[in-house]
């Protein structure tokens, strides 16, 4: 890298730098202390590794011929990491107090390492952004899982007894086809089974509730002599007492059996039927919110964005982590919201942190309020939660990259800080308030011209 360099800047880098020889497995820079030199690296390999929520990784790697460590003009002052040697290294060390002397003696060398600090920041925030998607990536998985497993296995079951039902419908109706009826007792059939195909109330039974009709209408069976068995299929219905009694009055014995079975299995199928359409309905909801969140079928271009589904569709894939902590989370939305410019899968991705973190605030049973409203020519989006508040001491870091005050492994120390990039990015402005019970981070985003 500084083959081209004049001779003599070579010779005061040499004068001014000292020697070191290092063994697999030693520390050049550990997280937190000062970074002491500019390194320049003769022979072999060396690594920083950074624990980012989940584990240590390796993060960048430099061999021989590379420079590291302190570059003139950088605000670097401690490392995110350590850095560790990998294979036996050999390199020269410039201490840091002299950097601001070699920018004035060594003019080439001073223009490689800026642009040499320009690489490794840039390598660091494509890094950092790629390893905060693929962590939103691996929760927004386990939440998509999570949520699509229960109208997965509604469906498995309703299917598995679907076919019990339909077997006992069919049966039914053989055996009432068998039983020769005249027109009135065909006319009470028809009540019973209008009575049985009811649209259930809105308002659900409680299982106790459900318990004591069973009981009732098993009672009801008992006392005219017929099968008991079909009281939970009767119990799920509908069905009243006064439509019993007026079938009974027409249709007896083993003929009423059959009509009851036939009416209580149509009842059951009609019922199975519907619960697998409405979590099939409820599967396609959430693969149309998390195609709308991951914008899979649109460019990367700054478009105009309609903020509702956007939203909407942000609350639907963080549904289950609020389920977790018995958390609501609402939505309001001003009417005839306009639309703002601006990428939409990076304001997904903002307002996902966002909520995410909101999320991770708030108490069980705690709310999450997210609200969108226009502001003169601009669109302002506000997150609040009523959790504990961010302590005023530490109010000044929460947009610094890797800070958090989540646990171990629970926290990157990225997120807030690539929603301000994102919210750059799409010309925006991020701040919060906060006081114990109430934080409120807000994102001011410009109105869509036209």
């Amino acid at each position: 890298m500084l083959s081209a360099v004049p001779r003599a800047e070579l010779e005061w880098l040499a004068a001014h730098g000292s020697l070191k020889k290092l063994d697999t497995g030693e520390i050049v820079s550990r997280k937190g202390a000062l970074v002491e030199a500019l390194y320049i690296v003769f022979s072999g390999r060396l690594a920083l590794f950074v624990n980012r929520g989940a584990g240590i990784t390796k993060v960048i790697e430099w061999r021989a011929g590379d420079i590291t460590g302190m570059l003139p003009y950088s605000r670097l002052t401690t490392p995110p990491g350590n850095t560790i040697v990998q294979e036996p290294l050999e390199l020269l060390a410039v201490h840091r107090d002299h950097l601001r002397e070699m920018t004035r003696e060594c003019v080439e060398v001073t223009s490689i390492l800026v642009h040499t600090m320009l690489d490794r920041a840039r390598l660091f925030t494509t890094s950092d952004l790629h390893n905060e998607k693929m962590i939103s990536l691996g929760k927004l998985s386990a939440g998509l899982a999570h949520e699509l497993n229960n109208p997965a296995s509604a469906i498995q079951r309703c299917a598995a007894m679907l076919t019990d039902r339909i077997e006992e419908c069919e049966e039914a109706a053989r055996t009432l086809a068998a039983v020769m009826l005249n027109d009135t007792q065909m006319a009470a059939v028809d009540a019973i089974h209008a009575a049985c195909l009811a649209k259930k109330s809105v308002v659900a039974c409680s299982p106790l509730e459900q318990c004591d009709r069973e009981e009732a209408i098993a009672g009801w069976l008992a006392d005219h002599g017929l099968d008991m068995a079909n009281a939970t299929m009767l119990a799920d219905t509908e069905v009243t007492f006064e439509a019993l009694n007026q079938v009974a009055a027409v249709v007896q014995g083993s003929a009423l059996n059959a009509v009851l079975r036939w009416a209580a299995a149509g009842r059951a199928v009609r019922n199975l039927a519907g619960m697998i359409q409405e979590s099939t309905m409820h599967i396609a909801g959430l693969v149309t919110a998390v195609k709308g969140f991951t914008n899979m079928d649109q460019a990367m271009v700054a478009e105009p964005v309609d903020l509702a589904p956007n939203l909407n569709n942000t609350v639907t894939v963080l549904r289950s982590k609020a389920l977790e902590k018995n958390a609501t989370v609402t939505l309001e939305l001003e009417a005839d919201l306009p639309k703002v410019r601006g990428y939409a899968g990076e304001l997904n991705q903002m307002w996902g942190n966002l909520i995410d973190n909101a999320l991770d605030a708030v108490a069980h049973g705690g709310t999450v309020t997210v609200s969108a409203a226009r502001d003169d020519k601009s669109v302002v989006v506000r997150v609040v939660d009523d959790g504990a508040g961010i302590p005023a001491e530490i109010c000044g870091k929460v947009f610094d990259p890797f800070f958090t005050t989540k646990p171990q492994g629970h926290g990157t120390g990225l997120g807030l800080d690539i929603v301000r990039r994102l919210v750059r990015h799409n010309d925006g402005v991020v701040d919060f308030e906060s006081e114990p019970g109430r934080t409120e981070f807000w994102v001011r985003l410009p109105v869509a011209e036209g």
